[in-house]
């Protein structure tokens, strides 16, 4: 939604907006744009004649500025209505779904566009380090987004990716999330069925050939050409991408193209799942007749998006890093990638925040121990009342768990535990009371 306002911002509209709970970068960036922000939402945080209200998949039936608008009848619609109506028509969408990695792959997608030359405009979930922004115009043909399958908004239960009506549509990978609004991963698979049905068979469907539940969506119906990725071949499906890790933390990789060398990349990302999102991105440039072996060194300098394992700094020998993790194999993935490229000669440390519905919810409970294999010791933010089990998860652990109420006892539990060579990881995708930056700063005036 803020990437919303900063499009409409560009359009020249003037914007304001209201959230529950506004924090950096994105409250930064909005700032920066002049775009006036109000916490809570209230009916008197709506100025009088607004021309139109953009109402987010957050609200609900019964929230007060929802009931305002309902009441004294302002026109409204949804995110995704808004730039489908707005933005969209006469460019070339590239749309990037997934469970996992969408931020990321939409922002080196982005990238390597710009690379081209192309001047994509995008929508981005975060901010991109390299443009400074969520979301830009640009003055190219093509427009990538960031497809969600969350819903659209209180009146509209479809995935908001319904909406963008790709030219070139990247499926990630799909896992069970969401538990919140989808009852089973079927209902996911069903969503992204829909979402494949709007691709025209003049565009393209770039496919995680790795991943069995993506195949089975396909097979619900296609009608698009299809061009797979991956880094294994899996149940005899041939991939058009694939690469070759040069190392085992996945800073170096060699690209292929129906198994011949395109080129390879060196770059500051880590991790397996960070060398899929690259080889999803690179066969969309493909796509849209971007010459892979030209952009492929951009790859090089590529800083990623904030708080996507972000370096925050280093004190005392301890390096700090904000992480917006949702979903276990995003965490599994994420420190088996910082494992590899520390080795025995550090301790990773995590500080976690159960956050998302998923796992407030629980749904993601059994797994999550097995996820945190790789850390050294973990600590929870377990606020009170949350509906969720910590202490099974903690057991699973081996003694190398502990949960604390608040943001403060967590602070001062990693106070304690922590120590020089240690990397400690923040992994949160809220606000997390700003613990990241209030450590370091911490370790720093110690």
């Amino acid at each position: 939604m803020g990437g919303v306002a900063a499009l409409a911002r560009e359009l020249g509209h003037e914007v304001e907006g209201s959230d529950q709970a506004v924090y950096p970068p994105m409250s930064t960036q909005l700032e920066r744009l002049g775009i006036e922000l109000r916490q809570g939402y209230e009916p008197a945080n709506i100025s009088p004649g607004c021309d139109c209200i953009v109402i987010g998949n957050a609200l609900s039936r019964g929230n007060a500025a929802v009931e305002h608008v309902l009441d004294h009848g302002p026109a409204y619609t949804s995110g995704a209505e808004w730039l489908r109506d707005n933005v969209l028509p006469g460019r070339d969408t590239i749309a990037v779904a997934g469970t996992h990695g969408k931020t990321t792959t939409t922002t080196i997608l982005a990238w390597l566009l710009q690379a081209a030359g192309r001047d994509p405009g995008f929508l981005i979930g975060g901010v991109a380090e390299d443009f400074g922004v969520s979301a830009r115009i640009g003055t190219g043909r093509e427009f990538v987004v960031e497809a969600d399958e969350y819903d659209t908004a209180f009146f509209d239960k479809r995935s908001k990716f319904v909406h963008y009506r790709p030219l070139v549509a990247v499926l990630n990978n799909l896992e069970y999330d969401h538990a919140d609004i989808f009852p089973d991963v079927a209902a996911i698979q069903r969503q992204f069925h829909h979402f494949v049905r709007t691709v025209p068979r003049r565009g393209t469907l770039v496919v995680n050939g790795e991943d069995p539940l993506l195949a089975e969506v396909l097979a619900m119906g296609c009608w698009t050409p299809v061009r797979r990725f991956g880094i294994d071949a899996r149940h005899g499906v041939p991939l058009d991408w694939s690469a070759r890790l040069l190392s085992g933390d996945g800073s170096a990789f060699e690209v292929l193209r129906a198994g011949v060398a395109v080129g390879e990349v060196r770059w500051p990302l880590l991790g397996r799942h960070n060398v899929m999102n690259a080889l999803g991105a690179l066969a969309a440039c493909d796509a849209v007749g971007v010459d892979v072996a030209r952009v492929l060194p951009a790859l090089a300098a590529f800083r990623s998006v904030k708080r996507r394992m972000e370096l925050l700094g280093e004190a005392r020998g301890i390096s700090v890093y904000d992480d917006f993790a949702h979903h276990p194999t995003a965490i599994a993935t994420t420190l088996e990638g910082l494992r590899a490229r520390v080795g025995t000669g550090g301790r990773v440390v995590v500080a976690m925040e159960p956050r998302s519905n998923s796992m407030r919810l629980g749904a993601h409970a059994a797994a999550l121990a097995p996820s945190l294999m790789a850390a050294d010791a973990v600590v929870f933010l377990h606020r009170p009342g949350l509906e969720w089990d910590a202490g099974a998860v903690i057991d699973a652990l081996g003694g190398q768990g502990a949960a604390v109420p608040d943001a403060e006892a967590l602070l001062a539990s990693l106070r304690v535990l922590v120590r020089a060579g240690d990397h400690v990881v923040f992994m949160s995708n809220g606000g997390f009371d700003g613990a990241p930056r209030r450590f370091l700063a911490m370790l720093r005036e110690a």
